[in-house]
């Protein structure tokens, strides 16, 4: 491609994309590499013609290849003031970063690398951080999220503006780059894990690519491209209806801290049903996005979420990247979970609670975000096909013995008790333990006793055997447990 032919190829795109409106300030992502090079080169010379600025370079050093990594570090300034731009550089030990927040190598190089461009952009005064992705990337991307079982927003690649990040080079191919910096005289950096095909991005630009153009079309990588742009389509459309739904679904339950630390989100298990499941899954993503920015959950994550939704088990939890995921009466509740942090901080203190249950009637249990109802009824006129045991959220117990009032209460220390159908007592503790309750909810499982304090029922999870409906009962208490209708 011709070098004029080259420029005006971006300058369609910032048009056609906006990346650049007159009167912005950007800054340039400079790796050294032939992408980030011509990247600056490019805006130089368009930034007088679409009426923007060019406010400097920004490079940082991931520390990961040794001297080569100082040489590109270099390079890079020396490359910045020959063009008279600002610049500004810094050095994160990425192997480091990795390690201590539990991520891989990839997604801690680009985390502590959008990090510094933001920075840099804010000393530089800039509203718009270019990056140098092409269409190569575009298909490459498109291809290992395809394999990795990807959604529509997954497949639609790399979008052309991302907040701040902007990609002026994304419908330009890498060998027009090369072509484009060997007419006007530029060098650059190679990095040489660039050709390390262990890793899959490599080997399909590498192997499978090249495959690709000779069995199949010379025009894949555009194809591909193209491909990515219809999805990015679809999944804006689908993104819009999931946000409506999102603000049906969804409640935040620590406003104050919305992301991050100490963010908490519960999504309605009825509201979630009644979404198609195409805007199911990504509010689910939206929600984990909300508390865990920056943390990579996809399918199996949200299937996951989804599982715990429809379990009868109203206290199974599970552990995904940066979440939390437990299931409560309420629906599920989502919060942060910091790398490495214990389950229950020294600082949170027990939940306690006492409640006394009337049959026939009902409490609300704020703690534990349900009511618990108390039904009377002969044991005779049971309804059909009602099972007589203590897991789900139905629990049917023999009346006959009961005196008094029943209590709902938290968990007690030295709560023990005989499940139905064990031959022996049990601790609480143990049950909360075979049954995977997350430690922060076992203090807001509901506990169900009589007036003697004798656990008739650990709420969803499990009868106690004295309690059991036999032949000889005459009078059944049906207990039921749902979620909490009332707004705290």
């Amino acid at each position: 491609m011709p070098h004029d032919a080259f420029a005006d190829r971006v300058r369609r795109t910032i048009q056609r994309f906006e990346l650049l409106p007159p009167g912005t300030r950007a800054i340039v992502a400079l790796s050294g590499g032939p992408d980030s090079v011509a990247l600056v080169a490019v805006l130089r010379e368009l930034a007088p013609v679409c009426s923007f600025t060019l406010a400097g370079t920004a490079h940082l050093n991931h520390q990961l290849r040794g001297a080569a990594s100082d040489a590109d570090e270099a390079f890079c300034l020396t490359l910045a003031a020959d063009w008279g731009l600002p610049s500004r550089t810094a050095r994160v030990d990425v192997l480091a970063l990795a390690q201590a927040e539990h991520r891989s190598l990839e997604d801690a190089a680009r985390l502590a690398r959008y990090r510094f461009l933001e920075d840099a952009a804010n000393e530089l005064g800039a509203d718009r951080i270019a990056v140098g992705h092409t269409r190569d990337d575009q298909a490459e991307t498109l291809i290992l999220r395809l394999v990795r079982g990807a959604g529509p927003r997954g497949l639609a690649g790399i979008f052309p503006r991302a907040g701040r990040v902007v990609r002026p080079l994304i419908d330009v191919e890498r060998h027009d780059i090369l072509d484009y910096l060997k007419g006007a005289g530029l060098g650059y950096r190679l990095d040489e894990t660039n050709t390390d095909v262990r890793y899959a991005r490599n080997r399909i630009r590498h192997e499978l690519l090249p495959i690709l153009k000779e069995k199949g079309s010379g025009r894949i990588v555009e194809h591909l491209a193209r491909a990515a742009e219809i999805f990015r389509a679809d999944a804006d459309l689908l993104d819009s209806l999931a946000a409506q739904a999102y603000q049906r679904v969804v409640q935040t339950t620590c406003p104050e801290r919305r992301r991050g630390d100490g963010a908490s989100l519960t999504i309605s298990r009825t509201g979630l049903a009644a979404e198609p499941p195409a805007l199911q899954r990504r509010l689910i993503l939206m929600a984990l996005e909300a508390v865990a920015p920056n943390r990579f959950n996809g399918f199996d994550q949200v299937e996951q979420v989804l599982t715990l939704a429809n379990t009868t088990d109203p206290w199974a939890a599970v552990d995904l990247p940066g979440v939390r995921a437990e299931r409560q009466p309420s629906g599920v509740v989502l919060r942060y979970r910091s790398p490495g942090r214990a389950r229950r901080g020294a600082e949170e203190r027990p939940v306690t609670f006492s409640y006394s249950l009337q049959v026939p009637g009902g409490v609300t249990i704020p703690e534990a975000g349900c009511d618990i109802t108390a039904e009377a009824a002969p044991a005779a006129d049971l309804p059909a096909g009602i099972q007589l045991r203590g897991r789900g959220e139905v629990a049917v117990i023999d009346g006959d013995g009961l005196a008094g009032a029943l209590v709902v209460r938290s968990r007690r220390p030295g709560d023990r008790f005989q499940p139905l159908g064990l031959g022996g007592h049990k601790k609480l503790q143990d049950v909360f333990v075979d049954h995977k309750i997350a430690q922060p909810n076992r203090d807001r499982v509901p506990v169900v006793v009589d007036d003697r304090d004798r656990i008739v029922w650990v709420a969803g999870l499990a009868l106690a055997e004295d309690f059991r409906v036999t032949a000889r009962t005459r009078d059944v208490v049906i207990l039921k447990l749902r979620p909490w209708s009332k707004t705290s």
